[in-house]
């Protein structure tokens, strides 16, 4: 059964899951019935060394650069429109060949042309990640956010951060202005 977390909340998931090595994050919304038509959301997920910056932009994962480098993260693909049950898009993790100084992984989404369309997380419900055994199949952390995000074109979900010899989860829900951009160059993303 699924432990939910609230905002701000930690999981030890060596606890949870001894020996969990692979597994997804798959995340989700819908859009306000009312906000209008054309939202396209990304899931994205940033591997950070010790000084909170990636290592290069190659540790960026999202629509654009779907693997890693080292194999250990792969985005599903870009779910344009996030019309459907279940997860929009998912995050594939493989915490063995992560390697060693990654201390800690950020899972966002981000409103593409967000500005552009006058779109914000606001006009968004029922957004939601989860953590999964890619081994067993069982979801074993659910994470829905609650807040309302009105002025936010970018939030990050969730973190998985090294813990001893092993990871915790923590339920973030921390927005940001400035979408996609400014969450990548506070994470040391080199953005054109």
């Amino acid at each position: 059964m699924a432990i939910s977390l609230q905002k701000g909340a930690n999981l030890n998931l060596s606890k949870k899951a001894p020996g969990m090595q692979q597994l997804f994050l798959g995340l989700g919304w819908d859009i306000r019935s009312d906000a209008g038509p054309d939202f396209d959301l990304d899931a994205s997920l940033l591997m950070l060394a010790d000084n909170g910056l990636v290592r290069s932009d190659a540790d960026f994962i999202y629509y654009g650069h779907m693997r890693s480098d080292c194999g250990a993260v792969e985005h599903s693909g870009d779910n344009r429109t996030g019309v459907g049950e279940g997860d929009d898009e998912v995050l594939f993790i493989n915490l063995e060949v992560l390697p060693s100084e990654i201390s800690r992984l950020v899972v966002a989404v981000t409103i593409h042309e967000a500005d552009a369309r006058q779109q914000d997380f606001g006009m968004i419900e029922s957004a939601f990640i989860r953590l999964v055994s890619s081994e067993t199949g069982a979801e074993m952390i659910r994470f829905d956010l609650t807040t309302d995000f009105s002025a936010e074109t970018a939030v990050i979900f969730a973190e998985l951060s090294r813990w001893g010899a092993g990871w915790k989860f923590k339920a973030v829900g921390l927005g940001y202005t400035g979408g996609l951009r400014a969450l990548a160059a506070q994470h040391g993303v080199a953005v054109q």
